[in-house]
């Protein structure tokens, strides 16, 4: 049941990105509360020891405990994300990464070609790269085909909030997919989250449906069984669907 990541295994297949909430002390306990594993941090704009004179994300979240997954949030081109990526591994000492381009600063939707195009050169380098991704089935293949380790198709668009729009592509991804798919960005609620890995998703990446909820702490704990109760209802097999009613009981059962 553990969900693998490159050579890493994790018992939580939730992971909570570190930003929007009040402070540093929030972001912590709503960590503790997820039950996850995993944490994304933006480069370009989480402290974690780029700059000595602010406080530091590490200071709060044990580095050992949990693993600290950069991102190259709010880099709008290859170019751009493959010198943060390469600023991440030197500031971590490790090649995961999640790896995230942009089209533009309206929608924040990724920018297929040049997702592609860091992709290629990141793997080169040696990278083990987390992909934000559209729901481009022939994408997320060519992702895959690359060398990401995970592919990461959006819900819908980030911190909408919306839920998934797209469970067609989603299904047909998760299908056609030999690496880790877990669904990033545009989860609103925990039934969001549980559908998602009732579809089949390996894990949900999520920030905003818990840093701006009113009690961020008590919806990453939401989160944390949404997450479980949705993997062990997609183990498990739905009942089928019928167009007429069945009746609970067998005639055998009936009282004589």
């Amino acid at each position: 049941m553990s969900l693998i990541i490159g050579k890493r295994k994790y018992s939580s297949r939730l992971i909570i990105g570190s930003g929007k909430y009040k402070d540093y002390k929030q972001t912590k306990d709503a960590l503790d509360a997820s039950g996850a594993e995993m944490i994304t941090v933006a480069i370009k704009r989480t402290n974690i020891g780029q700059d000595s004179r602010q406080k530091n994300l590490l200071d709060y979240i044990d580095s050992t405990k949990y693993k600290i997954l950069p991102n190259t949030a709010g880099c709008y081109s290859a170019e751009d994300a493959i010198r943060v990526a390469l600023l991440a591994k030197e500031l971590l000492n490790d090649n995961l990464i999640k790896l995230e381009v942009l089209k533009d600063k309206e929608t924040l939707l990724p920018n297929e070609e040049e997702t592609l195009l860091a992709a290629k050169e990141l793997a080169n380098l040696g990278f083990s790269l987390m992909v934000y991704t559209t729901d481009n089935i022939g994408l997320a293949k060519e992702l895959e085909k690359v060398g990401c380790v995970s592919v990461m198709p959006l819900a819908s668009p980030i911190g909408s909030g919306k839920g998934l729009t797209n469970r067609d592509n989603l299904k047909k991804i998760i299908k056609n997919s030999n690496v880790p798919i877990i669904v990033d960005a545009g989860i609103g609620t925990a039934s969001d989250a549980t559908i998602a890995m009732e579809l089949g998703c390996d894990g949900v990446l999520l920030n905003s449906a818990i840093a701006m909820s009113d009690n961020p702490i008590l919806m990453a704990e939401a989160m944390k069984h949404a997450v479980i109760s949705g993997r062990k209802a997609y183990v498990a097999k739905r009942m089928k669907v019928s167009e007429v009613a069945i009746s609970t009981s067998n005639k055998t059962d009936a009282i004589s």
